[in-house]
């Protein structure tokens, strides 16, 4: 058993595939649905633009199946654009609709000038579900790294596990059961980061 890191045609798989095996969980890069039948949790990174994700995993399959695996409460982490599409749409794709896990919209920072858009380096996370198990052994207001133009706005506040301040106070990681989603990078956030990817490969080993 070991956790999937789906490949849908657009990702950061290496890093993520690495930094799994640096802290000896065990992983594998699935490219078909039937391949997360032996998986014990899925990580679904993503880079790129809102409609091309969607689409890629529209074509090849995953859509419903991620759709089912979160709403069964089977862990489930996802990274950057992998939180984005969870929720309703996106102002960067308008009219095509994101997997809708939760509801909300991806909007598009709109920041003075002295801001640069896409925010991109190092910020804080301030933890909001300190108690969250996803948050062991990680600081509040621990610094992770970021590279993104659009962010999450949600109405469904009690799913809100991290927020950041970058002009504005934005949802940088929701918790829901044992299903966690953030908008940086934990595979290129040096030790927190990797706290938060162990902390995940724990709760995949107790579904």
């Amino acid at each position: 058993m070991s956790i999937g890191i789906i490949d849908y045609g657009m990702g950061n798989l290496g890093s993520v595939k690495n930094a799994c095996d640096f802290l000896g969980l065990s992983s594998k890069i699935v490219s078909t649905p039937e391949q997360l039948d032996d998986c014990t949790g899925i990580i679904l990174p993503g880079v790129g633009a809102f409609a091309n994700c969607m689409n890629h995993l529209q074509n090849h399959g995953f859509v419903e199946p991620v759709r089912s695996w979160i709403e069964r409460d089977r862990p489930f982490l996802g990274v950057c654009l992998g939180l984005q599409i969870l929720f309703s749409e996106s102002e960067e794709s308008p009219g095509v609709p994101g997997i809708a896990v939760f509801p909300g919209v991806v909007r598009k920072f709109e920041l003075k000038k002295r801001l640069k858009v896409p925010q991109m380096g190092w910020n804080g996370v301030r933890q909001r579900q300190a108690e969250s198990s996803f948050f062991k052994n990680v600081k509040d207001g621990a610094f992770f790294y970021f590279v993104h133009s659009y962010y999450v706005d949600t109405p469904e506040t009690e799913i809100i596990a991290g927020e950041t301040e970058y002009g504005i106070t934005y949802t940088s990681a929701i918790a829901h059961g044992r299903t966690m989603a953030v908008q940086f990078h934990p595979e290129k956030s040096q030790a927190a980061g990797l706290e938060i990817l162990r902390n995940f490969g724990e709760v995949a080993q107790l579904s």
